[in-house]
C-alpha cells in the first residue's frame, strides 16, 4: 500500500501552483507560509528574485503571537500596509500548496480588505 506523506503531498501542489504564477514589479506575489508557531508572508518579485515587503507574527509591528486565524488575519493587514508604502496595489497570491481555508482565507481576506487586489 501506497504511504501518504503530508509534506511530500503539499510540495507537490506547491510545485503545480508555481509553474502557473510568477510575480513582477508591478504585481509581485504575495506568498504565505504556516509553521507551528507562526504565520508568514512575503510580496516577491520573481523577475528580479528579490522580496518587496514582508511581515510575520515573528514582527513586533505586528503585534501578535502564534499560528492562529487572528494572527492570520493581523498578518494579512500589515502585508497590504507594508505593500501600500511600497506603491503596490495589485498580487498574484501564492497559498503555497496549503488548502483555501481558514488561516489562508483569513490573510488573503484581510488583505483584500486593507485595499491590495488579487
Amino acid at each position: 500500500m501506497a504511504q501518504y506523506i503530508r509534506k511530500q503531498a503539499r510540495a507537490r501542489v506547491r510545485r503545480r501552483i508555481r509553474k502557473k504564477i510568477s510575480g513582477t514589479a508591478a504585481r509581485p506575489r504575495l506568498a504565505v507560509h504556516f509553521s507551528n508557531k507562526n504565520v508568514y508572508a512575503q510580496l516577491i518579485d520573481d523577475v528580479t528574485g528579490k522580496t518587496i515587503a514582508s511581515a510575520s507574527t515573528k514582527d513586533g509591528e505586528v503585534g501578535v503571537t502564534g499560528a492562529s486565524i487572528a494572527s492570520a488575519t493581523k498578518v494579512g493587514e500589515v502585508i497590504a500596509q507594508r505593500a501600500k508604502a511600497s506603491s503596490i496595489d495589485a498580487a498574484v497570491f501564492d497559498r503555497g500548496g496549503f488548502i483555501y481555508h481558514g488561516k489562508v482565507k483569513a490573510l488573503a481576506d484581510a488583505a483584500r480588505e486593507a485595499g491590495l487586489e488579487f
